[in-house]
């Protein structure tokens, strides 16, 4: 099942309603390289609300979309990560370091929209 990535103004925005395959993530993967590069993005959503469970593949895909959307000149935030799965992803040792994290769609946006003015302090 492919995740459509919308564009809104210079951010790509996707949102996962389903638990992806392997394969699925992969290619969402691919998906946001091209497209942010194709539409010269400077920001990137991934909205991970609907899930209720990020395994060790889907939380490194989702830390190697943010790190290849960087590399392409793009900022990323991953948005709507659920209590549950954040503790289930501490107890299992998973992170997402060097990504940025908001509570929502709104909160990621205004993240982005900080990063682009500069207002920012250096992500660790």
């Amino acid at each position: 099942m492919s995740v459509p990535i919308l564009k809104q103004g210079g951010v790509l925005i996707a949102s996962i309603q389903s638990v992806l395959s392997d394969q699925d993530l992969v290619q969402l993967r691919e998906d946001f390289a091209d497209k942010v590069g194709r539409y010269r993005s400077k920001g990137v959503v991934i909205d991970v609300t609907a899930l209720d469970v990020l395994d060790s593949f889907a939380t490194r895909t989702l830390r190697g979309i943010a790190y290849v959307a960087k590399l392409r000149g793009a900022t990323a935030v991953v948005v709507g990560i659920q209590p549950e799965v954040a503790f289930a992803m501490v107890q299992l040792g998973l992170a997402l370091d060097g990504v940025a994290t908001a509570l929502d769609l709104e909160e990621g946006l205004d993240y982005l929209r900080d990063a682009a003015s500069g207002s920012l302090g250096h992500a660790s």
